[in-house]
Parts: C-alpha cells; structure tokens; sequence
C-alpha cells in the first residue's frame, strides 16, 4: 500500500496524539513527545492541527512531525517503522520538496531519532548534524523525596503565577494566561500537570510542566524555568525532583527532558534532580 501525507483536522488530532503516547519507551531514544504537542497547543487546536504532519499506511499512523516554527520540523515514528526503507525515502522526498508542505525552501532543521533509517538517508543526501543536545532521565521506579520547598499544582488560580515565571525564565516569551487556558484545554493536558514553586516569602519562583504518556510509559517536563530574580537558589532542582514525583504519581515509569548542551547550567540542574545524561542528540539540517 502507498504512503501518505496529511494535516489533520482538529478531530483528527486525538489520532496523532494517541500514536505518540504508544511510541513512548524507556527504550527508545529521545524522540517527539505526546507533551510536545500539548505544549504547542497553547497557540489553539487549529493552530496545532495546522503545524502536525502524519504519514500513514494503510490507514494505520507510520510517523508524525511537528513543524515547531517555520523552518523545524520534529518527527518521529512507530517503533517498527523507524528502519522502514518505504517510509524513510517518502520522508526525504516530502521534506525536501517545498511543494508538498511539510518545510519549506532554505534553510531547515529536522530532528528525528538516533537510529532511523531517516537520520542515514539524510546524511547521504548532504544533510549536516546541528549542535548537541542532552537528554536527560530519571527513572520512576522509587518513590520521589520532598526536597522541602512549596510547590503547588497550577490551575486556572494560579495561571498568572506560572505565566510569569515562564515570561521571566525564558527571555522574548509570549506566554500569557490566555495561552495557559487554550494548553489546559487541548488533549494532552488530560496526562499534564502545569506546578509552580514558591519561595519563603510567598513568590512564585518556578515552574514547570509534566506530560504523562500514561502508565508505564516515560513522561516529559517541559518546559522547565526558574524566575531570573530567584535563580542559583537550588529552585531548578527542587521544582524538577516535584515534576518527577508528579509523573511518577501519573504512572511514568521515567521522567525525561531535553536541553542544548550548551546549556551546562541546565545540564547541571537536572543532575542535581537525580536525572541521567544520556546520548546526545542532534538536528540534521539543510543550509541555504
């Protein structure tokens, strides 16, 4: 049977959703998250849906990618597709043919897993390696000690709280309350925590978000940040070790996270949580 590409409906989603969550193995390599969806869906459902590609067979879902901005696109796939020859040349041929709307004409970025097929033919096709990436674990199977500080689960009350720790943590941020309410209602927040640390005089100081792929299966955090009037306090490790006790809580069998490599404060901070680098990752990329 042929291979085809789509752009979901907004009732089409539940779909592409669903076959990311049973893609999720602490196996596996890092690769694109039910979470990673559920954090685009601050921009709307339609928004999301119009920013997903899938790649069927036979009506079954072989791959879905994420175009997370305008020149990266995010893609991963079923687990016994990954050295699929079909589906690997498809892959090539959608994304380097501007036409057919998966990315478009200069330069370009894919991130796909360690070990697909995809990742060898890319290479072969002069596609460069972009700079590194740390995944990071911490495995679940024990329970997950209080490091002591205050940390709340953020709901509609407390939106404001983590809104602006993220505008502080993450410089040039749109997020707003408004963005939270459209995340909080997308699909994959059904498996999503949003928890916000507060320091001793009551100020919010961090935030975080979890995505379970449900139980047994590795849930993510992202994104993770610390206010900058309250960095170097130990409130990244503290809200990380509370982000893995939430999944834990939620079923996860491991609690896992993706920062550049450069990134040694960060690399550093989930280390201090009890996480584990792991192998690190690149993007392939397409100059101009």
């Amino acid at each position: 049977m042929a291979i085809s590409l789509s752009t979901p409906g907004v009732d089409e989603l539940g779909s592409a959703v669903e076959a990311l969550r049973e893609w999720q193995d602490d196996r596996a390599p890092m690769q694109l998250h039910p979470g990673d969806l559920g954090w685009f869906w601050q921009s709307g459902a339609e928004a999301t849906a119009a920013a997903v590609r899938t790649w069927r067979r036979g009506g079954r879902i072989l791959a879905v990618g994420l175009l997370d901005g305008p020149g990266l696109l995010r893609l991963t796939m079923a687990p016994d597709a990954l050295q699929d020859g079909e589906l690997a040349r498809r892959l090539v041929a959608d994304v380097t043919a501007p036409e057919r709307g998966v990315l478009p004409a200069g330069k370009v970025n894919i991130e796909a897993p360690l070990g697909a097929l995809l990742q060898d033919l890319l290479a072969e096709a002069g596609w460069p390696v972009d700079e590194p990436w740390t995944p990071l674990r911490r495995d679940l199977s024990e329970p997950v000690p209080d490091l002591g500080v205050r940390v709340e689960v953020a709901g509609p009350d407390r939106a404001p709280d983590f809104a602006a720790v993220h505008r502080s943590a993450f410089g040039g941020s749109r997020f707003t309350d408004e963005r939270w309410h459209r995340m909080a209602a997308g699909l994959p927040y059904a498996d999503g925590r949003c928890l916000v640390a507060y320091g001793d005089r009551g100020a919010a100081v961090a935030a975080v978000t979890v995505w379970s792929a449900g139980p047994g299966r590795p849930g993510l955090l992202e994104p993770m940040g610390v206010h900058q009037e309250h960095r170097r306090r130990g409130y990244g490790a503290a809200i990380s070790v509370a982000a893995a006790a939430a999944l834990r809580e939620l079923g996860a069998s491991s609690a896992i996270v993706c920062t550049p490599s450069a990134n040694a404060g960060a690399v550093a901070t989930y280390e201090a949580a009890g996480f584990r680098r792991q192998r690190e990752v690149r993007d392939r990329y397409r100059d101009v």
